[in-house]
């Protein structure tokens, strides 16, 4: 069986056939729905994709396993001209790991980004989000530090949100330890670390704490039981369908739980004045596309500065996908563009 080198290096070589080619290899014909038309290269992959058993179908272990070896062909190289530290600091419940990304061309007036992966709150690690952190270092020129926060059913709600609180926190008040001013700092995740980062932003508006420089939504879970719209059309999308999305959930939540909680569903909250400038982001294929979206039109009525993008041809867990999906890779250096505007103060 081929290493992980080999697979990654014979995985780029197949995407980087001509287009109507792997649509062919997929199955053929073009992928329209919604109004959007999926990306060839991620059409190839959602056909092979078919061929694998489905995550319902493991247990949290063994989805961890795939979705890391999976994860592992499709991520970017490391980003130029930026350096990384292991460290971990304590949480309210044990050590937490963190990865900080410094980019040579840091901007000393840039806040440090705390950014949590992607994962449903069951997957991932800081591998899942290395090579998008590395894009938000470079581009962004701030400091990047990324939370490997604990993991449900092991550790259900609300403990991987306790965790990236504590480290934003951490983060805010020791920002000088990695060249950016003490005291301020922003928020950012994607998916379920989406779903963290707006759900801080109202947890420090209760606790009457400054907010973050700039809160970074990437195809955030802000609706735990949504209905929308989106949830039916890409019931079976790739990587995320519904059947995936309602296995996450039920190991991350415990039997106790509402999911009309603002603390697990932040689009439920009733009061969104006065929360950070956000950067919203999501995929044209993707069940939770219009969640995403009514979050950020939520925040604009209440007066937030917000900046509001939808990458069409674009599926969910596309930050992963920066080494094997061209469009994927420009997209995350137009949504580290936009975060360095917003650390600029320039999102109006």
């Amino acid at each position: 069986m081929p290493n992980a080198s080999t697979q990654r290096i014979m995985l780029r070589k197949l995407l980087s056939l001509p287009q109507p080619l792997l649509r062919l290899m997929a199955g053929g014909g073009v992928v329209y729905q919604g109004g959007r038309t999926l990306d060839p290269r991620l059409q190839f992959l959602a056909a092979q994709g078919r061929g694998a058993p489905s995550m319902t179908t493991l247990t949290p272990e063994e989805a961890r396993r795939a979705s890391a070896a999976g994860l592992e062909s499709l991520g970017g190289d490391p980003e130029p001209g930026v350096r990384t530290e292991q460290l971990a600091i304590e949480g309210p419940n044990g050590p937490i790991p963190l990865r900080a990304y410094r980019p040579d061309a840091q901007s000393a007036d840039a806040p440090l980004l705390v950014f949590a992966h992607f994962g449903g709150g069951v997957i991932g690690d800081l591998e899942t989000c290395h090579s998008f952190c590395g894009i938000l270092a470079s581009v962004a020129r701030c400091p990047v530090l990324s939370v490997d926060y604990r993991l449900a059913p092991e550790h259900r709600f609300p403990a991987g949100l306790e965790d990236v609180l504590a480290a934003y926190r951490w983060g805010r008040d020791n920002a000088g330890r990695f060249g950016a001013p003490d005291g301020a700092a922003a928020i950012g995740g994607d998916s379920m670390g989406g779903n963290f980062a707006a759900i801080i932003c109202q947890e420090l508006n209760r606790a009457g704490e400054p907010q973050p420089a700039v809160q970074l939504l990437i195809y955030p879970c802000v609706e735990v039981a949504c209905e929308s719209a989106s949830m039916t059309i890409y019931a079976d999308a790739f990587p995320l369908s519904r059947p995936i999305m309602d296995w996450f959930m039920g190991h991350y939540m415990g039997p106790g739980d509402d999911p009309a909680d603002p603390r697990l569903s932040p689009l439920r909250e009733k009061d969104l004045q006065g929360l950070a400038p956000a950067v919203v982001v999501t995929a044209g294929f993707d069940p939770l596309l219009d969640q995403g979206e009514a979050y950020a039109r939520r925040l604009r009525e209440a007066g937030v500065p917000v900046v509001y993008r939808c990458y069409d041809a674009l599926a969910h867990g596309f930050t992963a996908f920066t080494g094997a999906v061209p469009c994927a890779d420009v997209a995350c250096r137009e949504i580290a563009g936009l975060v360095r505007e917003g650390l600029e103060g320039r999102i109006a």
